[in-house]
């Protein structure tokens, strides 16, 4: 379960990074809010104060998962059980807060890639979360551990 919180975390880490430097920018937000049903004018306006707002976000979620990557070590402690959970948790809610027109407008802007970091970071949060639940119920010890 540790190797794989902290390989998981790394590609969230580096999934996080891309969607919010890369795909998440004016044009893009321009594009979902039209889509949307924003007009293209207003659209315009608030485009770049959304896109700051969101890369405020999406670096807290780079710092979250870069957190996990300490799952590596030999023997992580129980606090960061619970952030890398509550991390992963919260970023599980992407694939239900994302609304359609970001992943059309990554789509269109950027083909199949485009919608890739999002679903891959959301997605395979939703499955670590599930994982990390299941292995710990079982158990009863943070990262699902057998007790000596």
């Amino acid at each position: 379960m540790l190797i794989l919180t902290g390989l998981a975390s790394v590609v969230f880490a580096l999934g996080t990074a891309l969607q919010n430097f890369v795909i998440v920018n004016d044009e893009t937000v321009r594009h979902m809010m039209v889509l949307a049903g924003t007009a293209p004018e207003s659209a315009a306006g608030r485009a770049p104060d959304f896109v700051a707002g969101f890369r405020i976000v999406g670096c807290l979620y780079i710092a979250g998962n870069a957190l996990g990557v300490l799952a590596l070590r030999r023997r992580p402690s129980a606090w960061l059980f619970w952030v890398v959970l509550l991390v992963n948790v919260t970023q599980a809610a992407g694939v239900a807060v994302v609304p359609p027109e970001m992943y059309t407008a990554a789509r269109e802007r950027f083909g199949v890639a485009g919608m890739l970091p999002s679903l891959v970071t959301d997605g395979g949060a939703a499955i670590l979360v599930l994982l990390l639940i299941a292995g710990s119920a079982v158990t009863r010890t943070p990262w699902g551990r057998m007790k000596p």
